[in-house]
């Protein structure tokens, strides 16, 4: 492991949704890593960026992530990327292109073209649900639909999706910028060469929307160590957020990756 990777986390969101969707989990990264820096940046499109169309290829999304970290002063040194889903494959493509950026990578459930069939990355029994819930018009009821799709803590729907709700009001997501996320998604054929910055996979088993096998595979092609969840869901750092920030504890504890 490097010796910087850990002191400086930039999380990144998936799929139509905005850093302040992380809800409590930034603070759960900081108590596992007390002296270490935690920052998050929204993907084009989402969060204080809502305004702006978002592109429809990762390339185009990794290069303007980047410049607004550059710009925030969040990459003046390496940072430990931990990137959920969509988010996933923006930081696998920030690995490619700009390595010197980033000291280590943790990839909760995400998923690559050429490695893994579409109807896996995206399972094809979410399609009619996800497209529905898109055009709900009651924003409570839209959130809580989408709860229902990436969570399995059944407990905290009502609380949560409350809050979600919150968010969209105050920086609503396009369904455009949406289905051009989707879109850069579905087609994004990234390089396969294995990155050398260290890498860490998440998964959790009961994730309805990416099919767990994608992370298997990328963990069977490259040897990339993995932490596998026994009944999260999609949303793996909502689900079960001090599982994560252990899970991350613990691989930076290794003497080697």
């Amino acid at each position: 492991m490097r010796e910087s990777a850990g002191q400086h986390w930039l999380l990144l969101r998936g799929l139509c949704r905005e850093a302040a969707h992380w809800g409590t989990f930034p603070n759960l990264l900081q108590q596992a890593f007390p002296q270490s820096t935690v920052s998050t940046i929204d993907l084009p499109g989402t969060g204080r960026y809502y305004r702006e169309p978002s592109p429809d290829d990762i390339e185009a999304i990794t290069e303007q992530v980047r410049r607004q970290a550059l710009g925030d002063g969040l990459v003046a040194e390496p940072v430990t990327l931990l990137a959920l889903s969509l988010g996933g494959m923006v930081a696998w493509e920030w690995l490619q292109r700009y390595p010197q950026d980033i000291a280590a990578a943790a990839l909760v459930n995400t998923s690559l073209a050429g490695l893994s069939p579409f109807y896996r990355r995206m399972r094809w029994q979410s399609y009619p649900q996800f497209f529905r819930l898109l055009l709900k018009r009651d924003l409570y009821n839209r959130e809580l639909a989408i709860l229902q799709l990436v969570s399995n803590r059944r407990d905290h729907y009502p609380e949560t999706a409350k809050a979600w709700t919150a968010i969209q009001q105050a920086r609503p997501i396009s369904l455009a910028n949406c289905v051009r996320q989707l879109k850069a998604a579905a087609r994004y054929k990234p390089d396969h060469r294995k990155p050398e910055t260290p890498l860490l996979l998440l998964n959790g088993r009961g994730d309805r929307l990416v099919a767990p096998a994608c992370s298997d595979t990328i963990h069977n092609k490259w040897q990339i160590d993995i932490f596998t969840h026994p009944w999260a869901g999609h949303d793996l750092c909502l689900d079960d957020g001090a599982w994560v920030a252990n899970r991350l504890r613990d691989w930076m504890n290794q003497p080697t990756v």
